[in-house]
Protein backbone atom coordinates (compact mmCIF):
# COMPACT_ATOMS: atom_id res chain seq x y z
CA UNK A 1 0.00 0.00 0.00
CA UNK A 2 1.53 3.33 -1.32
CA UNK A 3 1.83 5.89 1.94
CA UNK A 4 0.10 9.39 1.46
CA UNK A 5 2.69 11.96 1.51
CA UNK A 6 1.67 15.75 2.98
CA UNK A 7 2.22 18.54 1.10
CA UNK A 8 2.70 21.24 4.13
CA UNK A 9 2.54 24.11 1.16
CA UNK A 10 -0.92 23.23 -0.07
CA UNK A 11 -3.99 25.71 0.46
CA UNK A 12 -5.79 24.51 3.87
CA UNK A 13 -9.26 25.54 2.42
CA UNK A 14 -8.94 23.71 -0.63
CA UNK A 15 -7.87 20.58 1.08
CA UNK A 16 -10.18 17.79 1.96
CA UNK A 17 -8.78 14.96 2.43
CA UNK A 18 -9.89 13.60 6.12
CA UNK A 19 -6.61 12.26 6.99
CA UNK A 20 -4.96 15.35 6.52
CA UNK A 21 -7.01 17.05 8.60
CA UNK A 22 -7.10 14.70 11.37
CA UNK A 23 -3.03 15.26 11.26
CA UNK A 24 -3.66 18.75 11.67
CA UNK A 25 -6.16 18.41 14.22
CA UNK A 26 -3.98 15.99 16.07
CA UNK A 27 -0.85 18.48 15.77
CA UNK A 28 -3.26 21.38 16.74
CA UNK A 29 -4.35 19.07 20.05
CA UNK A 30 -0.43 18.69 20.98
CA UNK A 31 -0.13 22.05 21.53
CA UNK A 32 -3.16 24.17 22.77
CA UNK A 33 -4.48 23.75 26.36
CA UNK A 34 -4.71 26.31 29.20
CA UNK A 35 -1.28 27.09 29.78
CA UNK A 36 0.38 25.44 27.43
CA UNK A 37 2.22 28.40 25.20
CA UNK A 38 3.28 30.15 28.20
CA UNK A 39 5.12 27.37 28.87
CA UNK A 40 6.34 26.46 25.99
CA UNK A 41 7.32 29.83 25.24
CA UNK A 42 10.00 30.65 28.07
CA UNK A 43 11.15 26.86 27.42
CA UNK A 44 11.85 28.47 23.95
CA UNK A 45 14.79 30.17 25.79
CA UNK A 46 16.89 27.77 27.34
CA UNK A 47 16.71 24.99 29.93
CA UNK A 48 14.80 26.34 33.33
CA UNK A 49 13.57 25.15 36.72
CA UNK A 50 10.30 24.87 38.34
CA UNK A 51 10.79 28.02 40.43
CA UNK A 52 11.96 30.09 37.29
CA UNK A 53 8.99 29.19 35.43
CA UNK A 54 6.39 29.50 37.79
CA UNK A 55 8.22 32.94 38.32
CA UNK A 56 7.80 33.97 34.45
CA UNK A 57 4.22 32.88 34.68
CA UNK A 58 2.58 34.33 38.17
CA UNK A 59 -1.02 33.54 37.26
CA UNK A 60 -0.09 30.11 36.90
CA UNK A 61 -0.83 28.10 40.08
CA UNK A 62 1.81 25.24 41.27
CA UNK A 63 -0.76 22.73 40.64
CA UNK A 64 -1.49 23.83 37.41
CA UNK A 65 1.97 24.15 36.50
CA UNK A 66 3.12 20.97 37.74
CA UNK A 67 0.26 19.33 35.55
CA UNK A 68 0.90 20.35 32.25
CA UNK A 69 4.49 20.27 32.32
CA UNK A 70 3.39 16.57 33.13
CA UNK A 71 1.33 16.82 30.30
CA UNK A 72 4.23 18.37 28.13
CA UNK A 73 6.47 15.93 28.81
CA UNK A 74 3.81 12.62 28.40
CA UNK A 75 2.96 14.21 24.54
CA UNK A 76 7.05 14.71 23.64
CA UNK A 77 7.50 18.41 23.97
CA UNK A 78 9.31 18.64 26.90
CA UNK A 79 12.10 16.61 29.52
CA UNK A 80 12.41 16.86 32.58
CA UNK A 81 15.76 16.02 34.05
CA UNK A 82 16.40 15.40 38.14
CA UNK A 83 19.50 15.98 39.64
CA UNK A 84 20.17 13.46 42.83
CA UNK A 85 21.35 16.59 45.21
CA UNK A 86 19.36 17.82 48.76
CA UNK A 87 17.12 19.39 47.65
CA UNK A 88 16.16 17.66 44.76
CA UNK A 89 17.23 20.01 41.44
CA UNK A 90 14.67 19.60 38.90
CA UNK A 91 14.88 21.03 35.32
CA UNK A 92 12.70 21.07 31.89
CA UNK A 93 13.85 21.99 28.42
CA UNK A 94 11.95 21.77 25.12
CA UNK A 95 12.65 18.40 23.46
CA UNK A 96 13.80 18.89 19.78
CA UNK A 97 10.16 17.83 18.49
CA UNK A 98 9.30 20.89 20.28
CA UNK A 99 12.63 22.57 19.53
CA UNK A 100 11.41 22.24 16.01
CA UNK A 101 8.34 24.93 16.39
CA UNK A 102 9.90 27.56 16.93
CA UNK A 103 9.63 28.37 13.23
CA UNK A 104 5.89 27.78 13.50
CA UNK A 105 5.77 29.84 16.37
CA UNK A 106 8.04 32.80 14.88
CA UNK A 107 5.17 32.55 11.90
CA UNK A 108 2.40 32.64 14.06
CA UNK A 109 4.11 36.32 15.70
CA UNK A 110 4.61 37.43 12.57
CA UNK A 111 1.02 37.49 11.18
CA UNK A 112 -0.30 38.76 14.20
CA UNK A 113 1.77 41.95 14.13
CA UNK A 114 0.94 41.90 10.87
CA UNK A 115 -2.69 41.83 11.30
CA UNK A 116 -3.60 42.58 14.37
CA UNK A 117 -1.13 44.07 17.13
Amino acid sequence: MKKKTIDANADCASNHDPDVLLRFHQALGMISGKWTAEILYNLNSGTLRFGELRKAIPSITQHMLTSRLRELESRGLVERTVFAEVPPRVEYALTSAARDLRPVFSELLRWAKDHWF
